[in-house]
């Protein structure tokens, strides 16, 4: 039996059940991590994280291990529901800390600045006039503007039936809202070619490329939850 890590202390009550009842499944499986990646399609870095409690496992995750460990899909669905409400709920509220940081950050800033204003004033009056203009110049501010990297949908169907867009050849990478690369490319064209276009081919996880993702499991019977796992990935294939 694996000697596991204490959880996060900031995880919430519902997200640690259902943890610690995944935990209990996988040593009750005796699987090691790359077993249960090879058994689940989610990789052995990914399920470290949902067992370690710094990342929500999606509900396709979770109903792989219910069928592994020998519990109820049922059961260990509906405690993931009320953790992902929670988790969704701690991720929206602005923590205390991060406010604390936020703040200290700025009176950093602020002191910084406030140390080079007074060494341009001390450069200003030993220098004389050639240091007071090279130390007056404003500097050069950062250019803002980023060039939006835009990816070709060149969508076939291979020999293997099933459809590629020319960005990603994944079938079970895992995407959810925030996440960019050519995998998500690769899934907004092929969302595209199934009737269900989620804006511009830019990448990007994006609100309208999770209310495709959406729409499209609604079609295909799958768990509505706007992320792509192995089985929107397949709906996604053909």
């Amino acid at each position: 039996m694996a000697r596991w890590k204490e959880l996060p202390a900031e995880l919430s009550p519902q997200v640690r059940r259902l943890v610690v009842r995944l935990r209990r499944l996988k040593d009750h499986s005796g699987l090691s991590m790359r077993q249960l990646a090879a058994k689940t399609g989610y990789s052995a870095k990914s399920w470290e994280r949902y067992l370690g409690g710094r990342s929500l496992p999606p509900r396709e995750a979770v109903e792989a291990m219910a069928r592994i460990g020998g519990d109820d899909p049922t059961r260990l669905l509906a405690l993931h529901e009320v953790a992902a409400e929670a988790w969704g709920a701690r991720r929206a509220a602005p923590e205390p800390p991060r406010r604390l940081r936020l703040a200290f950050v700025a009176g950093a800033v602020a002191l910084v600045m406030a140390i080079a204003a007074s060494v341009v004033l001390i450069v200003r009056f030993t220098d004389g006039g050639a240091g007071e203009e090279r130390a007056s110049a404003p500097p050069k501010p950062p250019s803002a503007s980023r060039s939006k990297r835009t990816y070709e949908c060149r969508v076939e169907r291979s020999t293997d039936g099933r459809w590629y867009a020319g960005n990603s050849r994944t079938r079970d990478a895992i995407l959810a809202y925030g996440q960019a690369g050519p995998d998500v490319a690769e899934a907004q064209c092929l969302l595209r070619r199934a009737g269900f276009p989620a804006g511009e081919i830019d990448g990007i996880y994006g609100p309208l490329t999770q209310g495709a993702v959406k729409r499209i499991q609604e079609r295909e019977g799958l768990v509505v939850d706007g992320i792509v796992g192995p089985h929107t990935w397949k709906a996604l294939r053909g």
